[in-house]
């Protein structure tokens, strides 16, 4: 095999497989349901102006402040000073299983990114949580909430101290961290596979996570919050629908 053969099989080996563009198969992944390229522009500064359908939570947690910002072609979202929770955007969707895939950037260490997949529907969780999926400089962290700490009956157990050892083992098994430098100030992609009760995450077309938990089978996810306690940006957001 000559030296030229063996360099492009390396380079080929290198190249992550996933890249969201314009071309990119929409049946890869399942029916192309959602695209945002966030390429637009706002008509004010002074208050969150998304677009294309998102809403966002500043109204409720930052007396209206602005915390997102449509900024040259990517969606910029940060906690303002007066606010009491992290910053929530969200676009409503609907499958059963399917692939979310989104460009991501974190400017600083203690920066993350959480999708919250949500169901507003069900009733046995608080504000319809579902699942997590967190990426954070340190990693990736997968937590079924909807059987865990989001459950109205562990919920108030848990405010109220009265978790037995048992349930504490059992919350803490419905969530996994899988640790994995993510550089900050650079943009990443990642893609979350939503497959029964099986979620799997892929940062810059390399497989770092995956974990099963009966919460992540739940048959409606109908929507997305992209949940920010400090800051991150988000790019070339997709969601495909295989069910």
């Amino acid at each position: 095999m000559t030296h030229r053969l063996l360099l492009v099989l390396c380079c080929l080996l290198l190249v992550p497989a996933f890249r969201l563009n314009a071309a990119e198969p929409t049946d890869r992944w399942g029916k192309l349901i959602f695209a945002d390229d966030f390429e637009r522009t706002e008509s004010q500064e002074l208050k969150d102006e998304p677009g294309n359908e998102w809403t966002t939570s500043s109204d409720k947690t930052a007396g209206g402040n602005k915390q997102v910002d449509l900024r040259d072609g990517y969606l910029h979202i940060y906690t303002h000073e007066t606010a009491n929770h992290a910053t929530s955007v969200r676009h409503e969707f609907q499958f059963e299983n399917g692939t979310l895939g989104l460009k991501f950037r974190l400017d600083n260490e203690r920066d993350s990114l959480k999708l919250n997949f949500t169901d507003l529907g069900c009733k046995t969780v608080h504000a319809g949580h579902l699942f997590d999926a967190v990426v954070s400089p340190k990693g990736v962290l997968l937590e079924d909430r909807k059987t865990g700490v989001m459950d109205l009956k562990l919920r108030a157990a848990r405010a109220e101290g009265k978790l037995t050892k048992s349930q504490q083992q059992m919350l803490a098994s419905l969530k996994q961290f899988f640790p994995m430098p993510i550089e900050t100030g650079v943009w990443h992609e990642l893609l979350v596979h939503v497959d029964g009760d099986t979620l799997k995450a892929t940062v810059d077309g390399h497989r770092v996570a995956e974990f099963s938990a009966p919460g992540f089978a739940h048959p409606t996810k109908t929507m997305i919050r992209l949940l920010v306690p400090y800051t991150a940006s988000v790019d070339q957001l997709r969601i495909w629908r295989r069910q």
